[in-house]
Parts: structure tokens; sequence; C-alpha cells
């Protein structure tokens, strides 16, 4: 079952991938590129969780830690309103709260700066994953943000998120914007209602519709020798001498060289039988579809509200809110509500009252704002997964960098700050 000795690394001949999602699937696929037979196992389908109804931006500029001294100024009594951008449920479980507790640890401006510091490097190459993914013939397409405005009411609001790029500056990470006034942030995007009066234009950004593309992603796949295998849970990894089984709820077992778990916010609920201590929460984040009559040109960030938008097609999807709750808790429509009460002053001619695409999605949190992503106490078992709000943007590197963990047997520098050890 083993394909090859690359010194003292055996390469393996077939791997699982557990989880169809964005990280997932540019796993397998990379997989595929260096010669492995791959096979996808989700418990629902493709693009299921958090993959499906995101904002799909293609953003490394702003690919920074979710912990930030920000969030430490929303308080208790913020974060108990169902209205609050960021939500936890009054009845916390002790898990949310021991998660809670080192999320606000790491909320500080110099475990930012670390955090911040160790994304820059993948960063960098987030946007060469999707490039090579072109280049190889995957159709899914990318879209160059020809605008891509953070839009405030007033100059003081957008202080923060300059301040913020400040910061993401001294860490390494380059990014280009201008300053603009808000009768300038009309005239880019007349979607833009009069209430905003001041933004900031941001340059060189992409997006995605991120189910198109996912679903293309594993057309792909499929495409090259790949099968993907839908409604599948996983109960259980179990690492052997000479490979993995894994065994599923319906009493399933199937026997691997490798296992790659992406399981999304589901991840710490099998990564831990392989050393994994890190929490993985989710952070749900909800969105739907609106009739606009301009649509926008690239996407528009309401960042004092937490609100991103995202055109797609004919349609403008809105998306917003940090949701920590279980990942499979029912969509709550107070969530939907706030946001479009936020949203409703700042966009002009938007019907948020003729929505489709109700959706709500966990995002895998990190207390750290770290992703997890290379071998576990298993050097048959990797972990792929954590990135919060950015596993659209790193899904394509993510991917490229594990498989060339896996093939190699050494892991790039990229990913010495995300060991699933840590």
């Amino acid at each position: 079952m083993v394909a090859s000795v690359q010194g003292t690394h055996i390469v393996p001949d077939r791997v699982a991938v557990v989880g169809a999602g964005m990280v997932g699937l540019a796993t397998a696929w990379f997989l595929q590129e260096a010669g492995i037979e791959v096979t996808v196992l989700d418990r629902e389908g493709v693009a299921a969780g958090a993959s499906w109804g995101n904002a799909g931006w293609l953003t490394p500029g702003l690919a920074t830690p979710l912990p930030e001294p920000a969030v430490l100024k929303y308080g208790i009594g913020a974060v108990l309103s169902p209205s609050s951008p960021v939500y936890v449920p009054p009845t916390a479980s002790p898990r949310l709260i021991s998660f809670l507790t080192r999320f606000a640890r790491n909320s500080t401006a110099g475990r930012w700066k670390t955090a911040m510091e160790a994304l820059v490097p993948i960063n960098r190459q987030a946007l060469n994953g999707f490039d090579a993914l072109a280049k190889a013939g995957v159709e899914a397409e990318t879209y160059e943000a020809k605008s891509f405005l953070a839009a405030y009411r007033t100059e003081a609001e957008r202080t923060v998120l300059l301040e913020e790029i400040e910061h993401i500056h001294a860490a390494g990470q380059g990014i280009e914007f201008e300053a603009i006034t808000g009768d300038d942030a009309r005239e880019i995007e007349p979607s833009l209602s009069d209430e905003i009066g001041a933004a900031i234009r941001l340059h060189g950004q992409r997006f995605i519709n991120p189910g198109e593309y996912v679903n293309m992603l594993a057309d792909s796949v499929r495409a090259r020798g790949g099968e993907i295998v839908t409604g599948v849970a996983v109960k259980d990894i179990v690492d052997e001498i000479r490979g993995v089984r894994i065994v599923t709820a319906a009493g399933e077992s199937l026997p691997y060289d490798a296992v790659v778990m992406a399981t999304g916010a589901w991840l710490g609920d099998l990564a831990r039988q392989v050393g994994v201590r890190t929490v993985v929460q989710a952070g749900r984040g909800y969105s739907f579809s609106v009739p606009i009559a301009h649509v926008p040109a690239g996407p528009v960030y309401f960042p004092a509200q937490r609100i991103a938008c995202t055109p797609l097609g004919d349609r403008l999807r809105v998306a917003g809110m940090m949701e920590f709750r279980k990942p499979d808790a029912k969509l709550d429509p107070r969530r939907i509500d706030a946001i479009v009460e936020a949203a409703r002053p700042l966009l002009r001619d938007a019907d948020l009252d003729a929505r489709t695409f109700e959706w709500v999605g966990p995002r895998p949190c990190t207390p750290d704002g770290l992703p997890l992503i290379g071998a576990t106490s298993s050097p048959r078992v990797f972990a792929a997964g954590g990135h919060g709000m950015w596993g659209i943007t790193l899904g394509p590197i993510t991917g490229q960098l594990l498989a060339e963990t896996i093939t190699t047997g050494r892991a790039p520098a990229e990913l010495a700050p995300f060991d699933p050890l840590r």
C-alpha cells in the first residue's frame, strides 16, 4: 500500500481527506498533483460547512488574528446581546468558557503582533495558491476587486482600521490603500448611502463565489481520479503500525496510508486523540442575498458594524456576525435581523426584505487566532483547519504546503507557527 520511500520518509500511496470544504479539497487536489490517490469523506456534502455562504473575500492583506485588543472593548453586556456583532450565549458551556478565557488572554497588542508576524509568510503566498490551481486547469474563477471599499459614517470611526493597517505594515505585511471621503466613495460605489462620510479604498484584492468555487474544485478532484464520498460521518481514526483505519458512525472500517483531518469547526473532536490540545470553537457567521439597484464592482465592508458585502451575479451577499455556539445549532433569525438593521441605513436601494439563501456556517476558531496545519502525534495523521475567518483565503496555500509536508516529510517554514501540537 506504500508508493515509495524518500530517504527515511515513507510516501503514502492512498490518503483520506476528511472534510470537503475549501481546505480539505485543496489539500486533496495538491496531493493528487504529487501522484497520491485521494478519497475525500464528508458528513454532509461538498461546501456544506463554512465554505458555502461566507463573503468569499480573497484578502490576504487583511488576514489578521481574530483575537485582538478591540474585542475586549465590547464588554460582557455587549457580547450577551443578540444584536451584537460578537455574540456569546448566556448559558455558555465550560468548554466555551475555557476557549473564551484563552481567547481573551491572546487579545493583547503584544500577542496580536506575534500572531500577525506568524501569518505574514503564508499570507504572502495565499493568492499564489489560487493561481496554481487556475494554471493547472481548475476552471473556478477568481474575480479582481475593481473596487474594495471599507466604509464608515465618520472619519473618527475610520481611524480604527487605519491604525490596524499600520500595525499590519509593522508586522511586515504590505497592503495598498487610500483614505477617501464619503462623496468619493459614493462616486466609486453608488450603492453606498449618504450616511457614509469616510472610507478606505483597498487595492490588489480579489473575491470569489465560494460555493461555486469549492464545487468546481471538487469537480477537478473527481476528474483527476479522486473519489468524494458524502454522507459519511467519521467517528474514529485508529493509528496502526502500517497505516490508519477510519471508523465511520455506520461501523465501517476503512484502511488508508494517511489521513488529513480538515473538518472545520469539528476538528477538535477527532484531533484530541492524536495529541492536539488546542480547542477549535465554532465562530458562526450568517449571510443572505438581496437584490440591489447598483451591484458593486467589488466587496464593500462596514467595519464598525462588522458587515461584509460581496457582489455575486446580480445580487449582493450580506454577511456578518461572530456567534460562539455549537457548530450545528439552528439558524437564529435574530442574527439575520441584527445584520439587516445594521446594514439598512448604509446601503442605497438594497431590498433587504427580499432576502434569499439565509444561511449560517461555523468558522473554526482557535484561541490564539492561528490555524492548525501539519502532523499530529501520529506521523500518518495530519490536521488542516482552525483558520477562523480566513479558510477561503488561505485554503489553497494550506493545501499546497500540507501536501508538500506529507510527500516529503519536511514541513515548509511557513507552517512552523501552526504546529497542531503547540
